[in-house]
């Protein structure tokens, strides 16, 4: 299991940027999106539509409480930061485990560094939470979430042109 927790979205500044989270979680092997901050009913409709086009089994849903979700998630809480360890000095542990994996938005409260089990850095260089994400859990799966997953449709690989066949 597999869970991201993204931080304090704001439906005008952060529209595009939840939802490339959001969809970076799902192609990339996570099960699940929560999101804090303001509720945006048009993120989860945009989300839930990949999913019945392209299918699978992701959910997206938003909670008031950041720290209840960290509090009551049973696996390993991995906040992905750029103060952190190196996530290749981590992620070798951290395979196979259940993770709620947490990419902040606006100011990240203190209070979350101490609550996660690990504060994992991809660079210490300032960077996207989307990008963050993808690099986490393609080293968390090794990228063999793109050969094992039975989603709906899938782009054949092609050098020109897009075909889309049903897996």
């Amino acid at each position: 299991m597999i869970k991201v927790l993204r931080l304090s979205h704001r439906p005008g500044r952060d529209k595009r940027l939840t939802t490339h989270v959001a969809l970076v979680a799902r192609a990339f092997g996570a099960d699940e999106l929560v999101y804090t901050g303001v509720r945006d009913p048009a993120l989860e409709d945009s989300i839930r539509k990949v999913v019945r086009k392209w299918g699978g089994n992701f959910k997206i849903s938003h909670s008031n409480s950041w720290k209840s979700i960290i509090t009551d998630f049973m696996g390993k809480k991995v906040h992905l930061t750029m103060y952190g360890v190196p996530i290749d000095d981590k992620m070798p542990e951290l395979r196979g485990m259940d993770l709620l994996v947490v990419v902040g938005g606006e100011k990240v409260p203190p209070e979350l560094y101490k609550m996660a089990d690990f504060n994992l850095s991809v660079g210490n260089q300032p960077h996207s939470e989307a990008a963050a994400l993808a690099i986490c859990l393609d080293r968390y799966f090794q990228g063999k979430q793109f050969k094992t997953r039975k989603m709906g449709l899938i782009m054949k690989p092609s050098e020109r042109g897009k075909i889309v066949v049903k897996r």
